[in-house]
């Protein structure tokens, strides 16, 4: 049995590296529009077979300054102004929905390393309209409706047959009947003021492009690696 205590070997961890190289990112070759250029490579993520490439990270800012992040699944995309942004669901009464709420500026985070690249996104959340989230919440499977009604996000729990429980009290309580949505529990529409495009390089010498919104519209600038 592995010792729990064991810490990890530090020669082993630097020498987990991998040279990238397997494409480049040049300001000729993107479009002036960075919802244009995010779709393309969202597409040929998904193409490429990567599991979810739908999961980002999202994170946000406690009320007392402390950052957290999480994985979550997109849900949804617009680009028409001035409702543009990314779409997630979560319960609002979870520590991201409580950060968001005092705090609605967050960061996005779209790792996909099996095509080496990764998408950065700042902005400001905005909390979806009722009829949204009713819709979205009907079309999720019933397991999923029920366990929303289950837990209590990011609660302390006294253990895993309490979770059981109280999913057990929801499919007894919604039996026969359409699972309702529940009052904590709601979405958020990130709307973007920065995107990042990062494509691994040879050498460490990765190409990042950031677009920045500006009054005149989209800002493109290379960042250095």
């Amino acid at each position: 049995m592995a010792d729990p205590t064991a810490r990890p070997d530090p020669e082993l961890l630097a020498a987990l590296r991998r040279e990238y190289g397997d494409a480049g990112l040049a300001e000729d070759d993107v479009d002036p529009d960075p919802w244009a250029l995010w779709r393309r490579w969202f597409d040929e993520v998904a193409a490429a077979g990567v599991h979810e490439p739908n999961a980002m990270v999202v994170a946000t800012v406690d009320p007392d300054g402390a950052p957290s992040a999480r994985m979550v699944l997109l849900k949804g995309v617009a680009a028409e102004r001035p409702d543009d942004g990314f779409t997630f669901f979560t319960n609002t009464g979870s520590r991201k929905g409580r950060a968001l709420d005092r705090e609605p500026r967050c960061a996005l985070l779209f790792p996909w390393h099996p095509l080496e690249r990764q998408v950065r996104v700042e902005g400001t959340a905005h909390p979806l309209a009722p009829e949204q989230v009713a819709a979205y919440f009907a079309s999720r499977p019933r397991g999923a409706q029920v366990g929303a009604w289950a837990s209590p996000q990011s609660a302390v729990v006294a253990g895993r047959a309490e979770l059981d429980r109280r999913y057990r009290e929801a499919e007894e309580r919604f039996a026969g009947g359409d699972v309702p949505v529940p009052p904590a529990w709601g979405g958020y529409r990130v709307q973007p003021a920065s995107f990042e495009f990062w494509q691994g390089r040879p050498g460490r010498m990765h190409d990042r492009l950031r677009y920045l919104r500006t009054s005149a519209g989209w800002e493109v600038a290379r960042l250095a690696p």
